[in-house]
């Protein structure tokens, strides 16, 4: 009997989001958050790949040229403006409904992205290997943390980068994402976290290290919430942070 190949696959946290799939590209809606923290997002990933791979930064499509993967691309956030940057943008979901959402909004943009409903274990089977890997707001829905880092890493070409970002497993972050935001502010849907699930740096930067990529950054994300603002603190990592790491060559 062939072994069953573990999953990061949640159901439950699949179809929380696709009930709110619709929402994905309403800037006020379910998902102002990461709306407002996708300039930052951006501006962040474009700066290390082309430091990294040694790319102008002032031009136009400063990532012509790379291959780039989504991981949990939801409705395309992120995926969109690392495609309008230049890059040959791969992006997967396991929720078909985000990926319908997301393919219509990119066709309607004009924008070229290959959308796919699969998970990354599956993605890695294929082969396919890309210069970066993106798991934004991802790792902290998945069912399975080690599988779902094994498979991140794996799908990395040889010196290419992999950047992940989610919230610390602190006291902090419980009373500002989990009581503030989803039940006192209701900026998100009560439910879209779970403080158990919340990662602390050391849990994503081990399984990376073990499947051969080191950790090259590390910056936490902390909000205003008077003006939603979003700013950069390396000291403060208590709630939101983002790490690169890279894999050997």
């Amino acid at each position: 009997m062939k072994e069953k190949t573990a999953s990061t696959v949640d159901a439950d946290e699949i179809e929380r989001f696709s009930r709110i799939a619709s929402e994905w590209w309403n800037p006020e809606g379910k998902f102002k958050p990461l709306h407002r923290i996708n300039p930052l997002r951006i501006g962040y990933i474009r700066g290390n790949a082309c430091r990294h791979f040694n790319k102008n930064p002032e031009n136009p499509a400063p990532l012509e040229g790379l291959s780039l993967l989504d991981i949990g691309c939801g409705g395309g956030l992120i995926s969109e403006p690392m495609c309008r940057l230049g890059a040959n943008v791969t992006a997967i979901d396991a929720s078909e409904k985000n990926i319908k959402v997301a393919g219509t909004h990119a066709q309607q943009g004009g924008l070229s992205i290959d959308y796919r409903a699969t998970t990354a274990e599956a993605l890695m089977e294929t082969g396919a290997r890309y210069d970066i890997v993106l798991a934004l707001e991802i790792i902290e829905h998945v069912a399975d943390v080690e599988v779902f880092l094994t498979a991140a890493c794996g799908l990395l070409k040889p010196g290419g980068l992999l950047v992940c970002s989610t919230m610390n497993r602190t006291l902090k972050s419980y009373a500002l994402a989990i009581v503030g935001a989803e039940y006192v502010l209701r900026w998100l849907p009560v439910g879209t976290h779970q403080w158990k699930k919340f990662l602390r740096p050391s849990e994503i930067c081990r399984p990376m290290r073990q499947n051969g990529v080191e950790t090259i950054d590390m910056q936490g994300m902390v909000m205003n919430p008077l003006n939603w603002q979003w700013r950069w603190d390396e000291k403060d990592l208590s709630v939101n942070y983002i790490i690169v790491g890279k894999k050997a060559a």
